[in-house]
């Protein structure tokens, strides 16, 4: 456990709040989240609660913790907010977007009325605007 870390310590990120969870990990929601209509409403996070820098470092006991509480958070974000899909992630490393250095799972509801609705986690990828430099070989958007 690391003293500083908020997800070992949720309580120091005052508007996060563990809305479930089990032996070896738990679904933490920020306040924002809980807003009708904002960007991200309904997401949140799934943590194991041991301090594990990437998903590549979780146990065997929290990959099956995780796999556990996932249809127990997808029940309480059906009923609570009504998506009409999910996209699931983790980002492993400063370079995919992780800026928090412990473990997290994210489950993000998406909704029809997003001017994105459609778009998978491919897109970013897939987009012109994440070309590398200096390859100019296939065309992924097709």
């Amino acid at each position: 456990m690391e003293s500083n870390c908020v997800f070992c310590e949720p309580k120091l990120e005052a508007d996060q709040k563990i809305i479930l969870s089990n032996d070896y990990c738990m679904f933490l929601q920020l306040d924002q989240a809980r807003i009708k209509g904002v960007k991200l409403e309904g997401a949140g996070l799934i943590v194991p609660k041991t301090h594990r820098q990437t998903a590549f470092d979780l146990s065997l006991e929290e990959w099956q913790a995780t796999y556990e509480l996932l249809p127990h958070v997808k029940k309480y974000i059906d009923e609570t907010y009504q998506p009409d899909g999910y996209n699931l992630g983790w980002n492993c490393g400063e370079i995919s977007g992780q800026h928090i250095p412990h473990a997290h799972l994210h489950v993000l509801p998406r909704y029809a009325d997003e001017p994105l609705a459609g778009k998978g986690i491919r897109y970013m990828f897939k987009n012109d605007k994440n070309e590398r430099k200096g390859f100019t070989g296939l065309n992924w958007n097709k």
